[in-house]
């Protein structure tokens, strides 16, 4: 099969290929769809709606779609995390996620999702901080420190980021410094903190619960 350059590599279940075969009949005419995937098939990482649509009319579509919150992440020690945090991210349509620190980032386990999803670079905090207030959105940091609100019942900001520290060290100290408000996920177990990509699941599902129109989810 020749393989769509915008496609990503093909995802595989057990011996068998996810997605759908090429277009069986007469090609639709909207320009959405990808004649290359109409001919070769679907194997990406889409729901079905999106099935042979151009990567560009993804984006597009998902934009009319996007929520208010944006998540960011900080990368000083090239966190493996990331790539989880921006599928996460993918699949809540949030608006844009940020990359705080180090440019680059392992996207292994975005699994292409990053093709879809808003990103910027922030050489610092102070950028983000900057991008934040610029924007009127909230620093919301996610952090199991003292005085941090549990997210369980806190009321999280529409307009809001959401702000992450990297696996072991959490939060630096920059980073809580400049947070308006701080939250923290309830643990019962004997682990002082949970993987980053699990914690930014729960928070931004959180902010989903309180702020979205579920009648517009898949």
């Amino acid at each position: 099969m020749t393989e769509d350059p915008e496609a990503g590599p093909t995802e595989w279940v057990g011996r068998e290929p996810v997605g759908v075969g090429p277009w069986p009949g007469a090609w639709p005419t909207d320009p959405r769809y990808d004649p290359d995937l109409l001919e070769n098939g679907d194997r990406r990482n889409v729901v079905d709606a999106y099935r042979y649509w151009r990567r560009s009319a993804i984006v597009s579509d998902v934009d009319t779609r996007r929520h208010s919150f944006h998540v960011a992440i900080e990368n000083w020690q090239h966190d493996h995390n990331i790539g989880t945090v921006v599928r996460t991210a993918n699949a809540f349509a949030a608006a844009e996620v940020h990359i705080v620190g180090r440019r680059r980032w392992n996207r292994r386990g975005a699994m292409v999702t990053d093709r879809y999803q808003h990103l910027r670079h922030h050489d610092d905090v102070a950028g983000l901080v900057s991008f934040s207030e610029g924007a009127g959105l909230a620093l919301v940091a996610v952090d199991n420190t003292p005085g941090s609100v549990p997210v369980e019942v806190a009321s999280l900001p529409r307009e809001c980021v959401l702000l992450f520290g990297q696996e072991g060290p959490g939060l630096s100290p920059e980073a809580q410094e400049a947070a308006s408000m701080v939250v923290s996920i309830a643990q019962f177990g004997s682990t002082r903190s949970i993987n980053a990509g699990v914690a930014a699941g729960i928070v931004m599902h959180a902010w989903v619960r309180e702020h979205a129109d579920l009648s517009r989810s898949w």
